[in-house]
């Protein structure tokens, strides 16, 4: 398959009154067309930040985009318009993301309106197959954000975000706000609606159970950088990282009869703000020595898996 998103070097930086806060530190990924990359770490690691930034919504400190092998970092707001009908956001709050003064249809067709590529009778036709596409009932059409529940609210944003037809879509944890059962309806309708159109997601979540199940690769991030990635199955089945060790230690199993050991991570978190080359993990970290407080390189340890730690070849064996 060949890649649809390359990110090289990527950086986001912050202005602070204390210094600039490293939101995304040198991130370099890529993604295959018709794949998922899952972005997964714990609140304040630069996952939404990243995704962002991916789409320029904010703008990048330092660093390459390529999109469908053509640099778009320096894109100004012309060329970036013609790509927001290959490039679109899922946010993670509907309620906030969706303006309460719209009613449904109206939502919906805000993209065709702007992007002016199709006459009035043209975007009601493709309205009402959004609705159907996302199962959004007609009824509802006339209904406002308010007045919806948190899935349909959702189910609005998904076609919104289709409307322009894109081919890749950076999903910023779309279910958390949602209750469980309706969690499982609207993964497994983003997972339809790939297969259907060949749509490529950047899955960005906390959920580590979500992101197994969505996910062809999965790249865990930890205070703005990559400290391991790789394919689904083998990230679950063979952690290396310690971070990564102690984030799938901490995933419920549903068996009274399963004891899992919780690697709990202990001591203080490293600013993101100025932080000191070397390892952010290394004050929490038990197997932490002098090594971690120099820069650390992310090596290949096996095919198509990437980990970020000095002694990567200790945990590893």
């Amino acid at each position: 398959m060949r890649e649809i998103l390359r990110a090289e070097h990527l950086k986001k930086y912050f202005a602070t009154p204390f210094g600039p806060l490293h939101a995304v530190d040198d991130v370099t990924f890529s993604i295959k067309e018709g794949s998922t990359l899952g972005v997964v770490g714990e609140s304040g690691c630069g996952k939404s930040t990243l995704g962002r930034t991916i789409l320029q919504l904010h703008e990048p400190t330092d660093g390459k985009i390529f999109f469908r092998e053509q640099e778009i970092t320096g894109c100004n707001k012309s060329e970036w318009k013609d790509l927001r009908d290959e490039m679109q956001i899922i946010f993670q709050d509907p309620m906030s993301s969706l303006d309460p003064r719209m009613a449904v249809w109206d939502i919906i067709e805000e993209p065709l309106k702007i992007q002016k590529k199709m006459d009035k009778a043209q975007r009601a036709a493709k309205v009402k197959e959004l609705m159907d596409t996302v199962g959004i009932a007609r009824r509802i059409q006339y209904s406002y954000p308010h007045e919806l529940d948190g899935g349909r609210r959702q189910r609005v944003g998904i076609a919104r975000a289709l409307a322009l037809d894109p081919k890749f879509i950076v999903c910023d944890e779309p279910v958390s706000a949602l209750d469980v059962s309706i969690q499982a309806q609207i993964i497994n309708l983003l997972m339809d609606l790939q297969k259907e159109k060949g749509l490529s997601y950047m899955f960005i979540t906390h959920d580590l159970s979500v992101v197994k199940y969505i996910s062809n690769e999965i790249m865990v991030m930890y205070l703005g950088q990559v400290v391991e990635k790789a394919p689904s199955d083998e990230l679950f089945g063979n952690p290396i990282h310690p971070y990564t060790k102690a984030l799938l230690s901490a995933i419920p199993v549903p068996d009274v009869h399963i004891h899992r050991e919780r690697i709990v991570l202990k001591g203080e978190i490293t600013s993101p703000v100025n932080p000191k080359p070397g390892c952010r993990l290394a004050a929490r970290c038990q197997y932490a020595t002098e090594r971690c407080s120099t820069p650390q390189q992310i090596v290949e340890v096996s095919p198509n898996h990437f980990v970020s730690c000095c002694r990567v070849n200790e945990l590893w064996q």
